[in-house]
């Protein structure tokens, strides 16, 4: 293996449209893994090999590459003092529907190269993929895309990283010309000017010295990238204030490093991945100032047999510890599932234990991923991204590791779907299929949930938006042959408690012989603030004050179950239920027909009758609107929002255009971009994400319930 300092794991995420697959085709070209560079628009981007991706132009799973790059170049080329580079990079979606594919990728990378468009600065995607970021505390450098567009404005993008995401933006680069004239940039460590050669597809460089007219310019924002990072150094800084002439590059470059390492700054530059301008000096930054696996934090895991916490260092000679991020079914080679290895080595035929199942998995094959292609490999260490084949049950979020050395990485967070759809078979030959088809999809994708409607008795999809169940439909026809009716898109409501309630419940059953007898006193309401806080995954806050013996201690986790499992279906139209707090403090048991059973019983029936009394509420989906109009249309565009309960957050121009910001119930979302190109004769554009559950309005969510009790009328 190679030194691990040499190794890099990065990403490359940002709002659709912002050119990660065009940048990601650039780096494949540079570093020689493919020899013709294919576009997006042509359905030939290396890294977007599904059909669908294909015939959409988008991004929808994420994709791992395996790469080299020679660093430093001097004009393009090699020489003496290059070292060899190792890059493992996960290009991602920007679609807000295919978030969990960002998610898993930011909880297994040590890097992230955030794209914007020079244009539209940052977006709503730009802002949630930032959050993600932040939450794995991902180091990451800013790049710049689309300086050759119309309405091109670097400075102002900087500005808007600043100020939107309250990151320390600081640019590296100021591009020379830009728009059509776009040329080149001047790199303000150097201070020199470096312009492409378009005949070499910006393989080769000049440099040239800094324009005239711009010396002012880059004089002042040196001194700013100068004043960012001299706290990350003494010297630089004892340096800046004596003589700034005396710093040397490499100080720069150090103090750089350490800063974003930090996550103190985000480095700032820009090209055109299109026109192939500027991708060879981010993969430069990368090499540069993205941390290795050796400079970043040991893995913090825990003991699964002592609850204690341990943590895994980046070394070959540690027990071996990974974390599968993405299971895939690959038509040749079966299941295959992609795992970052942080610690230990991995010789391919070699067993691991999965300790969410317990058991030991063999690893027969061990694959190094070109997009959808496999490179065999005959081991894997520390610090390396790589695929499995030939395990029985690995999920997504599974820690694998040395069964002498048990440990539990921390898992990632998976966002809530939003938005429903029933489906059914078309034929009796599609019934088995597609039982078939939708287990292996789920295993893929873990925002994709499905449950069976107990009253109609039909399948019911849930995922993040109408684009997302619509490729999982589609992948259902195209890989695993099934047809199948679908129903109209259906809004993921919730329910909740506004105000706690006491109550008793008393189960009993004689019917000769041994019966059945439970007996609970609780009070049922919303969970505490605090509580939701620190458990944000968890929904039930159970505190159990039961003292004296009232209830023998055995049974206490069956009524824990009992209340459990009755979230799953609310009081008000059968939708679950958020954020619930039951504390049981009292109750009675016989010493005869008293079980486990009979406490679980009892809890679900004490809910039931309690949730009644505890003021239920409808919840709904609001999502986060953005639509960009030209201006002749925002009167139109905003007083379709208002109809459509939309409470409007703000507008802003951008590049020409006005930005309005709102607030929209899922609900009135439905057919929103159709009717949104008719009232500006298609020239407004809308993205929409999801910001948070609020309650509906009454008579909505009389509207809703009255619909769900009749749908249950009709099936009996």
């Amino acid at each position: 293996m190679a030194d691990l300092r040499l190794q890099r794991n990065f990403g490359i995420a940002a709002h659709i449209d912002a050119g990660k697959t065009t940048t990601t085709e650039r780096i494949l070209r540079y570093t020689g893994m493919i020899h013709k560079i294919g576009e997006v628009h042509d359905g030939a981007a290396t890294t977007d090999w599904m059909e669908q991706e294909k015939e959409r132009g988008i991004t929808i799973t994420s994709a791992a590459v395996s790469c080299q790059w020679n660093f430093p170049t001097v004009k393009g080329k090699a020489d003496a003092n290059t070292k060899k580079y190792y890059f493992n990079i996960i290009d991602t979606p920007g679609h807000v529907d295919f978030t969990v594919e960002v998610e898993r990728s930011m909880r297994v990378l040590d890097g992230l190269i955030a794209l914007f468009s020079a244009v539209d600065g940052v977006e709503p995607q730009s802002e949630t993929v930032w959050r993600q970021a932040n939450r794995y505390k991902v180091p990451r450098i800013g790049f710049v895309n689309k300086m050759d567009r119309s309405g091109a404005d670097f400075l102002m993008v900087v500005k808007q990283v600043k100020e939107m995401l309250g990151a320390k933006a600081v640019p590296l680069q100021l591009p020379i010309g830009a728009e059509d004239d776009f040329k080149g940039v001047v790199d303000l460590i150097k201070m020199k000017g470096i312009i492409w050669h378009m005949e070499t597809e910006g393989m080769t460089f000049d440099e040239i010295p800094v324009p005239a007219d711009m010396q002012a310019e880059a004089e002042e924002w040196r001194q700013n990238l100068i004043e960012a990072v001299a706290e990350y150094d003494d010297k630089l800084m004892e340096k800046f204030f004596d003589d700034p002439n005396t710093i040397t590059e490499e100080e720069v470059h150090e103090a750089i490093r350490k800063a974003t390492i930090d996550l103190s700054i985000v480095p700032m530059m820009c090209g055109s991945s299109f026109k192939n301008k500027g991708v060879q000096t981010a993969l430069d930054a990368v090499c540069r100032y993205l941390p290795s696996p050796v400079d970043i934090d040991d893995t913090v895991g825990t003991n699964p047999d002592t609850g204690e916490q341990e943590t895994r260092k980046p070394d070959p000679k540690a027990p071996f510890a990974a974390l599968a991020f993405k299971i895939m079914t690959d038509p040749f080679v079966g299941r295959l599932a992609f795992f970052r290895c942080y610690s230990g080595h991995l010789d391919a035929g070699s067993y691991v234990l999965n300790v969410r199942s317990g058991k030991k998995e063999r690893i027969s094959r061990i694959m190094k991923m070109f997009a959808n292609k496999q490179n065999p490999i005959d081991f894997i260490e520390a610090g390396d991204i790589g695929a499995a084949v030939g395990f029985k049950e690995i999920k997504t979020g599974d820690t694998l590791c040395d069964e002498n050395h048990p440990i539990t990485l921390e898992n990632m967070f998976i966002p809530e779907p939003v938005i429903a759809i029933a489906v059914e078979p078309k034929t009796q030959a599609d019934v088995d299929k597609m039982g078939m088809a939708i287990a292996k999809l789920v295993e893929e994708d873990p925002t994709l949930r499905v449950n069976t409607d107990e009253d109609t008795g039909q399948t019911i999809l849930r995922g993040m938006g109408e684009l997302h169940l619509e490729i999982i439909i589609d992948r259902m026809r195209r890989e695993f042959k099934v047809e199948v009716n679908q129903g109209a898109p259906q809004v993921a409501y919730k329910e909740a408690f506004r105000k706690s309630v006491e109550h008793r419940e008393i189960l009993k059953k004689q019917t000769g012989g041994r019966g059945k007898f439970a007996d609970i006193i609780f009070e049922l309401g919303p969970a505490d603030e605090e509580w939701l806080t620190a458990n944000p995954k968890e929904n039930l806050q159970f505190v159990n004050d039961i003292f004296g013996g009232s209830i023998p201690r055995e049974f206490v986790p069956a009524i824990q179950k009992g209340f459990q499992q009755s979230l799953g279906t609310g009081v008000l139209a059968s939708y679950p239920v958020e954020n619930v707090k039951v504390r049981v403090f009292d109750g009675s048991f016989h010493q005869v027909d008293s079980d486990a059973m009979s406490f679980e019983l009892c809890a679900k029936q004490g809910f039931r009758e309690a949730g009644r009394k505890a003021q239920p509420v409808l919840l709904e989906p609001i999502m986060k609107v953005e639509v960009i109009t030209p201006d002749q249309y925002m009167g139109d565009v905003t007083g379709d929002l208002n109809r459509r309960r939309g409470m409007l957050e703000g507008m802003d121009s951008r590049g020409g255009a006005q930005v309005i910001k709102a607030k929209v119930p899922l609900s009135e979302m439905f057919g929103y971009v159709t009717q949104l190109r008719s009232l500006s004769s298609g020239r407004a554009t809308s993205t929409m994400e999801f910001s948070h559950y609020s309650p509906a309005p009454n008579n909505i969510a009389e509207e809703v319930i009255a619909k769900v009790k009749g749908k249950m009328k009709v099936s009996e």
